[in-house]
């Protein structure tokens, strides 16, 4: 993949933070989820790509999320013999428009937008349900073992960083299945943040020693998980996932979808192999991203753009002025131009 689709991609995360950070604290997250859809719509007509979402939110039926199987980008548009179409690359595209909804309905911190770029058929076509995970930077690559205790993988990320179980911090979702996890790391004398949403985010900062997350622990969705394998790959860190069906309808679902083994545990390159690209854009105010920012007629961005291929990792501050924009419309409350 071309390496200048990673800054082409991180367009489609601004639109999609600038038009949800337009309700943030207005208590509608479907209202916010559903405007970061639209804008990441928008936007990706401009990428000169032949896209395919396999990581989406949902089915074709519920409609204007972006659904798995949809496809996007320029080249599916193009005309003309069947060469031009090959001057668009073939890529399988993971996205969550608004990781955090709620932290945007209340404006809490950490809501974030990302996109996840593969060679075609290099993403795990993960099923809608959760998945088991623990995450790493890199300097805790290798350590860890989702089959083994949460304590035996502190004392091993301790071990790999030179320092104390106390002085390590675990990042864990806010859930009433997690009360036991919680229990057991405070037992073993690590810290813990705990996030009302947005295990995607909370993976990426243990690759970030300035967010002073070591790992992440607990059950999210397995589509995040993809998308945190990804960003990780890119990074250097790790993660680990064991899916954890809820039904037999979700299990019976997966299987359609090529998966064999219920208890397999999946590692980073299983769930995001080959050439990887990553982009996130900062809704809210977070400890890894800024929000977005409104001044006038434009509004200031912050976002982070990483490769696999080169293990470049990039932070683009961005002032967008809506008037100067064609591409953002819709941004502007006018109508779409002729």
């Amino acid at each position: 993949m071309d390496r200048n689709l990673a800054l082409e991609a991180v367009r489609v995360t601004e639109a999609a933070a600038l038009a949800s950070a337009r309700l943030m604290g207005r208590g509608d997250g479907k209202a916010a989820d559903q405007a970061a859809v639209e804008a990441m719509r928008h936007t990706f007509d401009i990428l000169p790509i032949r896209g395919t979402v396999v990581i989406g939110e949902g089915e074709r039926d519920e409609a204007p999320m972006l659904y798995i199987g949809e496809k996007v980008g320029q080249g599916w548009r193009a005309v003309g013999p069947e060469q031009d179409q090959e001057k668009y690359p073939k890529v399988d595209i993971a996205v969550d428009p608004l990781e955090g909804t709620n932290l945007c309905a209340t404006g809490a911190p950490d809501a974030i937008s990302v996109i996840a770029l593969a060679q075609d058929g290099k993403f795990l076509n993960a099923p809608d349900t959760y998945m088991q995970k623990i995450a790493v930077g890199a300097a805790a690559r290798g350590a860890i073992d989702i089959l083994k205790s949460p304590t035996w993988n502190l004392s091993a990320v301790a071990e790999a960083k030179r320092a104390r179980v106390q002085d390590l911090t675990a990042i864990i979702l806010e859930r009433p299945r997690h009360q036991e996890l919680i229990a057991e790391v405070r037992k073993a004398g690590a810290r813990i943040r705990l996030i009302q949403d947005g295990d995607v985010a909370g993976a990426i900062a243990t690759a970030d020693a300035d967010t002073g997350v070591d790992i992440l622990l607990g059950t999210g969705g397995a589509p995040e998980g993809v998308l945190a394998a990804a960003a990780l790959r890119c990074t250097n860190g790790e993660i680990q996932g064991i899916l954890r069906f809820r039904s037999n309808e979700e299990w019976e679902r997966a299987q359609r979808m090529g998966i064999a083994d219920a208890d397999r545990v999946y590692k980073t390159e299983d769930l995001a192999q080959g050439e990887v690209m990553f982009a996130a854009t900062g809704v809210t105010n977070g400890a890894y991203l800024g929000g977005v920012h409104f001044s006038g007629t434009g509004a200031r961005t912050s976002s982070i753009v990483m490769r696999s291929k080169s293990g470049t990792v990039r932070r683009i501050e961005a002032q967008h002025f809506f008037d100067r924009k064609p591409n953002y419309w819709w941004l502007t409350g006018k109508d779409e131009p002729k």
